[in-house]
């Protein structure tokens, strides 16, 4: 069963080129994550969470264990480990008719693990927001 917008997410997964990511979302992607109680709607909040999360978890010890795909999805189980913690998960991606994602949910287990990831993407996300600050207000006219 193909599905181009899963090898696209693999592409992004070993290149890491946040355009890449970008063109890959649905404007009305919708994100739903381990720790933040409700769904996260659109590209642009969906495209901070897997751009961070990328951050966090997407380093040397990242790796896909298992894939199972529908006719428009996979769920695909990860494994890495942080800080001396093991985490293992899912992502549960959807893609649209265009190979676009529209739907992307994160599991995660064991509880420590989870607290760590909610820690570490904490962490990242004020990053994020701190560069886009600081990129906004060099923007500005003087």
């Amino acid at each position: 069963m193909s599905l181009p917008g899963l090898d696209k997410w693999y592409a992004y997964i070993k290149s890491h080129d946040t355009k890449a990511l970008w063109d890959l979302l649905h404007p009305d992607a919708v994100f739903e994550s381990p720790v933040v109680h409700s769904p996260q709607r659109g590209r642009d909040i969906t495209f901070k969470y897997l751009a961070s999360a990328d951050k966090v978890l997407g380093g040397p010890g990242f790796a896909y264990l298992g894939e199972w795909r529908s006719e428009n999805g996979a769920v695909l189980e990860f494994e890495n480990e942080i800080e001396g913690i093991k985490l293992n998960g899912v992502d549960i991606i959807t893609f649209d008719h265009d190979g676009r994602i529209t739907h992307f949910k994160v599991m995660v287990r064991p509880l420590k693990a989870i607290n760590l990831l909610h820690r570490l993407m904490g962490e990242e996300l004020v990053r994020q927001q701190a560069k886009t600050s600081a990129a906004e207000s060099q923007a500005l006219p003087r």
